[in-house]
């Protein structure tokens, strides 16, 4: 009865994977994910298992970032925000839940939770994963990251000091700019100045300067850029351009400029 739990448990991880792992197979993610997975090299062998992006894995080859790759690293850095101040809430694992549920469906969203609570049982070695992520992830996808754990910590209206402690050092090893990371944490932490760091410009910008600044930034945060990742993390990716045009529409009102 064990072996058929674990066998199910594998199958149902190639399941929700959907197109498959590609390079967060190895690394400290692979590590970290390593239980779930067993004997999935075994399982590929036989044919038990379809994992599509394992070539990716093998130096020389082009990355490519799966949704497999981008789900694996959101569970595995969720984590670690959740385990920052030592306590898990609900709101936090109904947050995760939510997402998963939009994207995979209630049965593989459930599969997933499982999943995230045996990552929550581990030490996340959380610098070498963002390592991992940097060296494979696109930037624009990184932004999406690193704005789904803004969303993740802000759940209840109040982040503690350790949990944004830990989401700028993510950010930080994720490669993020100091710009990006001060535009997307005012999303979800407004100040009368929000509106300016959104499009990380300074007060005293010239008009010109907003206009190029807020040009660039709808190019890095066009949903396109990571239209194969899923339509939620789109709506992310839309809710973000949102945002960005509204703080552009804020500031050519208060300046006076087209």
């Amino acid at each position: 009865m064990e072996k058929q739990n674990k066998k199910k448990k594998k199958k149902s991880f190639a399941k929700w994977i959907g197109g498959g792992l590609g390079w967060a197979l190895g690394g400290p993610i692979g590590g970290i994910i390593g239980f779930v997975l067993g004997s999935v090299y075994d399982g590929m062998q036989t044919g038990e298992f379809e994992y599509k992006g394992v070539q990716d894995v093998f130096p020389g080859q082009p990355t490519f970032t799966r949704r497999g790759d981008f789900t694996t690293s959101l569970l595995v850095l969720a984590a670690a925000i959740m385990k920052a101040d030592e306590k898990v809430m609900k709101s936090e694992l109904d947050y995760v839940k939510d997402f998963l549920k939009r994207n995979f469906g209630e049965e593989n969203a459930a599969e997933m939770l499982l999943v995230l609570r045996d990552i929550l049982k581990q030490d996340i070695p959380v610098q070498a994963v963002c390592q991992q992520i940097r060296e494979n992830m696109d930037y624009s996808i990184r932004l999406e990251l690193l704005h789904f754990l803004f969303g993740l910590t802000m759940i209840d209206k109040q982040a503690s000091h350790v949990e944004l402690d830990i989401i700028q050092s993510i950010s930080r090893w994720l490669g993020i700019s100091m710009a990006d990371y001060i535009s997307i944490k005012s999303l979800f932490i407004r100040d009368t100045k929000a509106a300016y760091k959104i499009l990380e410009v300074d007060e005293n910008a010239s008009d010109e300067e907003i206009k190029k600044a807020y040009r660039q930034l709808v190019i890095n945060h066009h949903p396109d850029k990571v239209s194969h990742l899923g339509e939620d993390i789109q709506r992310t990716a839309n809710e973000k351009l949102k945002q960005i045009n509204a703080a552009y529409d804020e500031i050519k009102k208060q300046r006076g400029f087209n």
